[in-house]
Parts: structure tokens; sequence; C-alpha cells
């Protein structure tokens, strides 16, 4: 089964919690807080792996978690930190945000890794909170909390060359006669029913080439097999169309390329600027009175936008006109550009903003204070210790808290969650 496109969940390790401690040790009677910070939260991980195709893996396996941080210890021992999680895509997989598109990575070069989502930070122990005011402190700071994120991977082959063409027109069987690789072949439609890639080789000399299946009219507007491999087109520097010049198919073979030119630009204007090698495969199947080869040559002479492009007659088959194809490759890729990672735009997809406040209206006497400056707040408090409860209420009116639950109509008796602390405010 080949899949190119899947959401998938993914969630970094959460920081371990910081530790309450105190040294204990005989001849040392005030040893002090001694509570260690907890470790850090493993984070997710993308690499590439040169051996998969297929994003088959993630169909079945949708949820990644990376472990978690350890809780600290005394003797401000750190707890030990959580292992990232390593998810393997295959070389050409873009990440995009499930709810805006917006391209996270682009899995493009063989060496690629990308950290997605870092793991949260260990809370600090309780040995950071003491003072000459406050030298046994019994509380700490639990882990950073990390929320769950989706994302889509879409994969977008990657090869120097697209074969494309209509079903059935051979452009399997060119590519299993010049490259190694092993592509199902029958005569009917849709054999091919995932990219086949095959790595073309000429003494120091390699490209990758790729067969692109299932193009037919109203391909780009999702008819047939093409709206699903259309993108796989997008990577590649050189297209070689085959066309079927025999009309075994009885189709006319001018256009059957009239029509799949047309699906491409109606998918991306960008298309149209790909060079194009035209191989007239099956010739040896045209009887001596055909004049399809002659009116095909005519009718594709009098297309400004063709007019430079190269016309090879073929037989895949038989293995006639193949070397000259081949050669053709390599002096056409020689003269282009390297193709170049898809653009990503700038933004912080693991966004943390500790900044953010914000006061909510629940109910008649009921306020829900939110945002990233709460639970890196809440995160310090222990509501059974009365130090930690009172460092709590003097931040919240350090921080403009309480002035901005005032202004919400906030009155005394009132009452205030925040995360998962609740209670009464008392002037």
């Amino acid at each position: 089964m080949f899949i190119d496109k899947v959401k998938i969940y993914v969630k970094a390790g959460k920081g371990g919690d910081g530790a309450v401690s105190f040294r204990r040790e005989k001849y040392v009677p005030n040893g002090g807080p001694d509570g260690g910070d907890g470790g850090r939260g493993g984070s997710i991980i993308l690499e590439i792996d040169e051996g998969a195709t297929s994003l088959i893996n993630f169909k079945f396996n949708k949820h990644y978690r990376a472990q978690d941080g350890e809780k600290g210890s005394g003797k401000k021992s750190t707890g030990k930190s959580g292992e990232n999680l390593i998810v393997k895509v295959p070389r050409g997989t873009l990440v995009k945000e499930a709810f805006t598109g917006k391209v996270i990575a682009d899995m493009f070069y063989a060496k690629d890794q990308v950290v997605l989502l870092k793991g949260g930070n260990g809370g600090k122990g309780n040995w950071h909170y003491s003072s000459s005011r406050r030298q046994t402190p019994r509380f700490s700071q639990s882990g950073q909390v990390t929320v769950e994120k989706e994302v889509v991977l879409e994969l977008k082959t990657i090869a120097d060359v697209g074969l494309i063409g209509f079903p059935n027109v051979g452009k399997s069987t060119i590519l299993a006669a010049i490259t190694e690789a092993k592509p199902k072949i029958a005569n009917y439609h849709f054999t091919t029913l995932a990219p086949n890639l095959g790595v073309l080789q000429s003494y120091e000399r390699k490209c990758v080439i790729a067969d692109i299946p299932g193009l037919i009219e109203g391909a780009s507007a999702g008819v047939g097999l093409g709206h699903e491999f259309l993108r796989h087109i997008e990577r590649v520097r050189l297209l070689a169309h085959v066309v079927d010049i025999s009309g075994s198919e009885g189709r006319d073979p001018y256009e059957d390329f009239k029509t799949i030119n047309s699906e491409l630009v109606k998918y991306s204007k960008e298309l149209q600027k790909r060079p194009q090698i035209v191989l007239l495969n099956k010739y040896d199947l045209l009887s001596p009175e055909s004049k399809l080869e002659l009116d095909f040559r005519k009718k594709l002479a009098g297309l400004k936008r063709f007019k430079d492009s190269p016309v090879l007659t073929v037989s895949a088959t038989a293995h006639k006109g193949l070397d000259e194809f081949v050669a053709l490759i390599f002096d056409t890729l020689a003269k282009l550009p390297a193709m170049e990672p898809a653009p990503i735009e700038q933004f912080d997809f693991d966004c943390r903003d500790t900044n953010e406040l914000e006061v909510i209206k629940l109910e008649p006497n009921v306020y829900e204070v939110v945002g990233g400056k709460m639970e890196e707040l809440a995160r310090k408090v222990v509501l059974s210790d009365y130090e930690s409860m009172a460092y709590f209420q003097r931040r919240l009116r350090i921080d403009g808290v309480i002035s901005l639950l005032k202004k919400a109509g906030m009155q005394e008796g009132d009452t205030v969650l925040i995360s998962d602390i609740e209670f009464e405010y008392t002037e």
C-alpha cells in the first residue's frame, strides 16, 4: 500500500518535577534544602530514512510521545532527562501544521535532522528558593508541561527526472529498461499504483528517475489516480513525456500530449516551465502507411511552448532509441539548476508564550486566569505549603494579575481559578 499523506500527533516529554528535600547528616544540624531539579523532557526529532518510499508506517501508528523527565532527588541530584524520540520519515517529506498548512520542515537533504518539539524544562528543586528570610522552603517547581500537536506529513518524491504520460504508454517499461528498478508491468491501465523510483547510471554520472502514475484528463481536479500523484512531479527538474505513437489504445497521440500538459498547468503553473523531452514510444507497432508520427511532429512544431523540446522515437520493449534518451537526460540535467527545498515560512511551531495573560469570567463571581504566564507561575506552587502559597499570592500582585481581575469585576469573596489552583479572593 502506498501512502503519501497522513496526519499524526506528536508530544514532547514533560519536564520532571523539582524535589523538596533537606540535608540530614550527622554532625550537620542545619544542612538546609537540597532538593534537586527535575530532568528535561525528551524532544521529538525528525530524521530521514533513506530506505523508506512511503508513509505507510504512519497509517497504523499516529501518536508519538517522547519520554518525560524524571523527578529530582536529594543532595541536589538532578532527575534523569527523558529520551528523545526519533521519528524517521522518507526523504522528500513536507511537515506541515495541521490547522494552518504552514510548512514546518522540508526533509529534503539526506542528513536533515529537525527538532520538531522541544522537551519541557525540568522544575527547580527547593534549594533554589532558599534565602535569608526563607531558609527552609518546603516547595519546589513542577516540570514544564508540554502540549500534543497535530502535524501533516506529505511526501513529495525527490527525483531528477519524471516520466509522465497516459496509463499504459510504456513508462514503467522504459524505467525498467534503463535502470535497475523492477516495477510491475502489465498490459492494462493503472498497473502502477505508486511512483516507482530508479537510479540511472552512466559511468560516473548518476540521476534518479520517477515513474509518475495515474495521469488522465481531469487529474488536477481529482479524477482517477492523478490527483494523488501530481504532487510528486513538483520536485523533478526534467520531464520525460511518454506518448504512445502507435495509437494502440485508440486515442490520438497528439491529443494525449495536450491533455497531460493541460493537467500539469492546471495543477501548478510552475510545471509549465519544466523542460520536457518527448518520447514517441511503441513506434515499432506503427504500420508503414501510418501518418501518426508525421502528424504529431508537425503539430508539435506549431506549439511555441515546445518548439525547442527534443523529440525521440523509441521502443521500450525492443530497447531501441534508449541510449540516445539516456545521453540526452544527462546532457540536459547538466544545464539545469539543482532543485531546492520548499520555502519555509518562519514561525514558531513550538511556541510557548510565557508572558500571555488573560482573565475570563466563567459565571457570576467566578473568574479564570489563563495564559503561559500563569502556567509558569502555577508550576511553583505547592498548595499544602504555607510559604509556597504566600509566594504565589505575592506574585499575583507583583505581576498585575490582581489588578486585571479587579478590572474584570472581581469582588471580595469571588472564586478565582488558575490552572489546577482554586481560591477565594480576600483583601
